[in-house]
């Protein structure tokens, strides 16, 4: 009988030991994430921690790091003496003071974006040396305005330095996630992005897949031909118009399709890449997808006996607020399937933009979005998002 307990404890031992391992470096603990990877999923901070700050902005990206971030996101266009320099858009008008002062007055035009006109003041009207001379400011009007008119346009190089410095103070691994922005229009205006981009991250050693960066495209013909250049990773963004009642993502131009589709006359639309077919093909030119949120999890509005949606807040107000969370949708599933990694846009923590269930808490949105495997997920509020995951 001794023999046998000696025996039998060995055994035990033996389990124990061998679920030990499994438990570090098998299954067990990648379930606790469902990501492509098993790894948690990556926190990029939106534009900087842009509800905060101004966006784009060097104070912007910092405190996003600050703030925890495995990512800072500059959206990227190029100036008229072709430096490339972050502004969420071509036209500047929003996001700067420029519409304040008199000598650029005459700037001001009209141009085409996607197909669609619009007047106001352009970066491919300006050299770097007047960029600079503007200052930037908050674009939505329901954030903090008092940091207006204290922050320049950063260059790329700036915020690539910024992230490696950064990196050194901090110990991790500060990536940089780059969108080329309007590629069509900035090929149209004889300043085409790529090139630039590519330049300046090869001079940066960031040309293989472990690089910490991460690029970015609502075009497709660029990111064929990127993938024909460089090893980064590299991200399709998938885009659309609204939400209906029902919860379904609705298209109209120019949000219903990649613009260079639309140029080519390809009657392929956005949903249409989420098919199982789409991912396919997105696969042999991409990592990954980068969509946005109601494609994957989406809220409707409750609509009552009068055939009117419900203000289910009383607050006098039909917003995201009155919806609830209906079924998610199979896309992150699928697009696992294909070897994809899908990172969600964009995540805020404004009330009037978190459906009822979540009860006013944006960290409810973000356990949600988590539990369906997201990869990863672009944020205007970092820190809340890095608490969430955490679980905090």
């Amino acid at each position: 009988m001794k023999h046998l307990q000696c025996k039998t404890t060995a055994v035990a031992l033996a389990i124990v030991t061998m679920l030990a391992g499994c438990a570090s470096t098998g299954p067990a603990i990648k379930s606790a994430y469902p990501t492509l990877d098993g790894n948690q999923p990556l926190v990029i901070g939106h534009r900087g921690a842009s509800g905060y700050l101004p966006e784009h902005t060097l104070a912007s990206y910092k405190k996003a790091i600050e703030m925890g971030v495995d990512f800072i996101e500059p959206d990227l266009v190029v100036t008229k003496d072709g430096e490339l320099v972050a502004r969420h858009e071509p036209n500047i008008t929003a996001t700067t003071d420029v519409s304040t002062r008199p000598e650029f007055a005459s700037r001001k035009t009209t141009r085409k974006v996607d197909g669609v006109a619009e007047t106001g003041w352009f970066v491919t009207d300006f050299t770097l040396a007047e960029l600079r001379t503007l200052r930037a400011k908050q674009a939505n009007p329901a954030r903090d305005p008092s940091f207006n008119n204290r922050f320049q346009i950063p260059t790329f190089r700036e915020i690539l330095d910024l992230a490696k410095t950064e990196s050194a103070r901090t110990g991790r691994t500060i990536g940089v996630y780059p969108e080329t922005k309007h590629p069509t229009y900035h090929v149209d205006a004889g300043l085409q992005i790529e090139p630039r981009l590519l330049k300046m991250l090869a001079e940066y050693g960031y040309t293989k897949k472990d690089s910490p960066v991460i690029i970015q495209s609502f075009e497709v013909s660029n990111l064929k031909e990127l993938r024909k250049l460089t090893g980064v990773r590299l991200v399709q963004l998938i885009d659309g118009d609204d939400v209906d009642a029902k919860g379904k993502v609705t298209l109209a131009a120019p949000f219903d399709k990649p613009y260079d589709f639309a140029v080519k006359k390809d009657s392929r639309t956005f949903p249409d890449m989420l098919t199982p077919k789409g991912l396919a093909e997105i696969k042999t030119y991409a990592d990954g997808i980068g969509p946005w949120k109601p494609y994957l999890a989406s809220a409707a509005q409750v609509i009552g006996p009068d055939g009117k949606p419900k203000d289910l807040n009383g607050d006098g107000k039909i917003t995201d607020a009155d919806r609830v969370v209906i079924a998610p949708t199979d896309v992150v599933k699928n697009a696992h399937a294909a070897g994809l990694f899908v990172h969600a846009y964009t995540f805020r923590n404004e009330a009037p933009g978190l459906v009822s269930d979540y009860k006013g808490d944006p960290k409810a949105e973000y356990r949600r979005f988590f539990e369906l495997g997201v990869d990863g997920l672009f944020s205007d509020f970092p820190d809340t998002a890095v608490a969430a995951r955490a679980g905090k």
